[in-house]
């Protein structure tokens, strides 16, 4: 597993644009120091791969020695070493070249485990440390990211960089090497064809950094055009229900064709650039290996150069200049992982504005009292939000939050949560700041139940079990039954074994709300938040809500969000909030006599009718 953390070397938001925007060298460098917890794996890898070429470039240099064992016999090469008969000195080349295939096949193999095991080694450490980074993060940031983006870097992005360690970073590696062993063995042979063979490879390896330059905000271009597509083909598969209904298919169609042809068109312009490196390494290794070919011929023909000299510097040109050709698709692969690793470093790296820096926890039993004071917070976007709200919430009592729509009730419980930080002032919980305490504690003594239910995909059993993993059937069926699902739970074909399918589609709204209660009910909270919970559903199930309700809410403190007033009119207090202040609180029957934003509101809703019970606690 990575050891990489995230903390002290966590990037701020800015760094984390700079690195979309940083060089290949530069995100290389990042991926370097994030995989430091493989060094000796990768240091491993390279030493096989450096040793697949050292075997794999001997067998040109065998050819050479057999020329001229074939051309000077008893006065070649291997006869100084030994080898008195022509005969000897084949079969010894021939025991020589079994062991050059073996170890080269040997090698190859290992560098193959070694480089793919590590590809799927760090692509599944990455995408887990973005993931659990994305995690991390407040609301603020899914607002301001597309769920497609986010899963195109999680899932293409890694994928992309998994791709390219899986074989093009051997290709490298091994491009480099045997620039470097065959260059020593020229130096060696004939130094002066050496230089000429090797004339080349600069012209090469500026083109291949030419293009590297071209290609980079190309690639980086065609990444951000996948997160933009991704996000299209989401979305349209979200809403298919809105898009039939609006018999929309064929405008919907229309935008995947712009976001498909986008991203075409991204990828068309890197091709054409890396396309274009091709002819040119051709050009160049063309001049290095004429050179080699006409001026090593024609000292062989001089008797300056050995005949198998001559022969084994001609293969070795070749292994030395037609390896570079692969450079191109070498690059192009490698290219395309860094602008992918920009964006999953970027990731990684993005700091949190909520940070899980308190150690503190609660002490049990968690009491549940609340207390906000003089909270304010504005969503950066709309300025929407709470001024200098104060309120306190005893344990064990339930305090309802109305106002009409943007006035602050659902921010001050995503405040409470901690789902945003707060600008100013502070909330406790028991009398604790929870900015002191462990998101963890903290969490773990709220229960949500909101307007908006997601279920996960699996059965009804699983989704209740959400709330508290370790709970045994009974204690799921126990927490359906006090939330009045069990019913609809044993109707079911196969009961809480039952798939309730992606986001729950399987089931009505209403019985995916009280899914969402005994979810709740099974976490046991000592503070539970119901936000506009039976806003949604039908008089029946709000009914069969209210009375689970009136149960769970004794000797627990409840935080209700609500814009049907019915539904609260027996809370110990109610807060009546206007564009993020409080401006009215009392029971129900105070706050109906008073004839301010409540009563109005009140009588809105009930045509001027008399009190209507809600919970009764």
């Amino acid at each position: 597993m990575n050891t990489t953390t995230i903390g002290d070397d966590a990037a701020t938001a800015d760094d984390a644009e700079k690195l979309r925007g940083a060089s290949s060298l530069q995100a290389l460098v990042r991926l370097l120091r994030y995989a430091r917890g493989y060094r000796r794996r990768i240091v491993l890898a390279s030493v096989c791969s450096t040793l697949n070429v050292a075997f794999d470039v001997m067998p040109e240099i065998l050819i050479g020695i057999a020329i001229d064992v074939v051309v000077s016999r008893e006065a070649s090469f291997l006869a100084g070493l030994g080898f008195a008969t022509s005969e000897s000195q084949i079969l010894a080349l021939g025991v020589l070249t079994f062991f050059i295939w073996a170890g080269e096949s040997l090698f190859q193999y290992l560098y193959l485990i070694l480089w793919r095991n590590l590809a799927q080694d760090l692509q599944a450490d990455i995408r887990q440390d973005a993931y659990d980074q994305v995690q991390r993060q407040d609301m603020a940031f899914f607002e301001s990211r597309s769920s497609g983006e986010l899963t195109a870097v999680l899932n293409d992005d890694v994928n992309q960089l998994e791709r390219f360690l899986d074989g093009g970073a051997n290709d490298i590696l091994q491009v480099g090497v045997t620039v470097l062993l065959v260059g020593l063995v020229f130096v060696v042979v004939s130094p002066s064809i050496a230089l000429l063979a090797i004339t080349p490879v600069p012209v090469i390896v500026w083109g291949a950094f030419f293009f590297m330059r071209r290609q980079t905000p190309l690639y980086a271009e065609v990444r951000a055009r996948v997160g933009g597509l991704s996000n299209r083909i989401t979305n349209s598969i979200g809403g298919m229900a809105t898009i039939k209904a609006f018999t929309a298919e064929r405008s919907e169609s229309g935008r995947l064709r712009e976001a498909s042809d986008a991203y075409v068109e991204a990828n068309r312009r890197a091709i054409a650039m890396s396309s274009a490196f091709v002819p040119l390494i051709r050009m160049a290794i063309l001049v290095g290996f004429l050179a080699t070919f006409v001026v090593g011929g024609l000292r062989a023909l001089e008797g300056t150069l050995n005949v198998g000299a001559y022969g084994m510097l001609v293969f070795l040109t070749q292994r030395l200049l037609w390896p570079l050709t692969r450079l191109a698709q070498t690059v192009d692969l490698y290219e395309r992982a860094m602008a992918s690793t920009r964006r999953v470093l970027a990731l990684v790296e993005t700091d949190a504005r909520v940070r899980d820096v308190g150690g503190e926890t609660l002490v049990a039993p968690v009491r549940g009292d609340v207390e906000f004071e003089g909270v304010s917070f504005r969503y950066p976007d709309s300025g929407a939000g709470v001024d200098s709200v104060d309120l306190n919430v005893p344990a064990g009592r339930t305090v309802a939050l109305v106002g009409t729509t943007g006035s602050g009730k659902s921010t001050l419980i995503k405040l409470l949560l901690r789902f945003y930080p707060t600008d100013a002032g502070r909330i406790l919980l028991d009398g604790h700041p929870i900015e002191t305490l462990s998101l963890d504690a903290l969490r773990r003594s709220i229960g949500l139940v909101s307007q908006d239910v997601f279920l996960f995909e699996g059965s009804v059993g699983e989704n209740i079990a959400y709330g508290d993993p370790e709970a045994s059937a009974a204690d799921i069926r126990a927490a359906a039954v006090a939330a009045e699902a069990i019913g609809f739970i044993e109707a079911l074909p196969s009961g809480f074994d039952t798939l309730v399918g992606e986001r729950g589609v399987k089931l009505s709204g209403g019985q995916r709300q009280r899914l969402s209660l005994a979810r709740a009910i099974l976490k046991d909270p000592p503070v539970l938040i119901l936000d506009e919970a039976t806003s949604a559903v039908d008089n029946e199930t709000e009914a069969a809500i209210q009375r689970s309700l009136a149960v769970i809410s004794r000797d627990r403190t409840v935080l209700m969000v609500a814009h049907r007033l019915s539904t609260i009119v027996a809370a110990d207090e109610i807060v009546v909030l206007e564009h993020g202040r409080v401006v009215e609180r009392g029971t129900h029957a105070v706050l109906a006599r008073a004839d301010g934003h409540y009563a109005r509101q009140w009588r809105v809703q009930t045509g001027g009718a008399g009190e209507t019970t809600g919970i009764v606690r």
